[in-house]
């Protein structure tokens, strides 16, 4: 005789999670990421005598990691805007190809649209990359809202906790380096694909021998369009 208390047990765990406990369980990976990350660059905008919310503003608005610490130097030279502003282009000039895929599954009002497009991270894409479309869609807006939320908690830490946390914990902005790492790897895993890694590989290495300097950018827009010349259009 089957045992009522167990069902209801076995009803209860399997109850779906709700939207935003879903996003939080998938965003607490990036999040141990993010957090080492945004507290080195909390750091050093403290150690190059930034305003407290210069570096807020940065997570705020501009967040991108790699961006925000390549910017550090420019400002502390006092770089032309413009400058600057082709800089952080070219660094962030990837995220729009991020956005191709997940077209179909942003969000239908305007501002959650656009918020999308803007936290859209290399983290948050592998992540979503991951899973299915229905609970991409389902998760899209609380997901990235939680992970950059991870990244304004570092920065936060960062500037108050300064510069001895460094000396006690060194090489932190190597977490979002291995982060990304251990994304690229797991969704290799989900996708059992290896030409995409190796078409990276070769197309990197081609550019960065004949343009070093512009190396990054090339390969990037290079897998992007090979990729999509290889897409096979889906019948109607």
């Amino acid at each position: 005789m089957p045992n009522p208390l167990s069902a209801k047990n076995h009803t209860q765990a399997a109850k779906p999670k709700s939207r935003w406990q879903a996003a939080f369980h998938y965003s607490l990976p990036i999040a141990m990421g993010y957090i080492p990350a945004a507290i080195a660059f909390g750091v050093l905008m403290r150690a190059a005598d930034f305003p407290f919310w210069w570096a807020l503003a940065l997570s705020l608005f501009l967040y991108s990691g790699a961006a925000q610490f390549a910017l550090i130097p420019m400002l502390a030279q006092a770089a032309h805007p413009l400058s600057m502003w082709v800089n952080i282009s070219i660094i962030n000039l990837r995220h729009i190809f991020y956005a191709l895929p997940l077209l179909k599954v942003l969000p239908r009002g305007r501002i959650k649209k656009y918020y999308c497009l803007f936290g859209l991270t290399d983290e948050s894409f592998s992540t979503l990359m991951t899973l299915r479309k229905t609970e991409q869609r389902r998760i899209i807006v609380p997901f990235i809202f939680l992970n950059q939320c991870s990244w304004l908690l570092g920065t936060v830490l960062g500037l108050v906790l300064g510069g001895e946390l460094i000396e006690v914990i060194p090489n932190l902005d190597f977490a979002l380096t291995a982060l990304f790492m251990i994304l690229a790897y797991e969704q290799f895993r989900t996708h059992r694909k290896t030409w995409p890694v190796f078409l990276a590989i070769v197309t990197f290495a081609l550019f960065h021998w004949w343009l070093p300097s512009y190396a990054l950018l090339l390969s990037i827009s290079g897998c992007a369009l090979i990729i999509m010349g290889l897409a096979k259009p889906k019948k109607q």
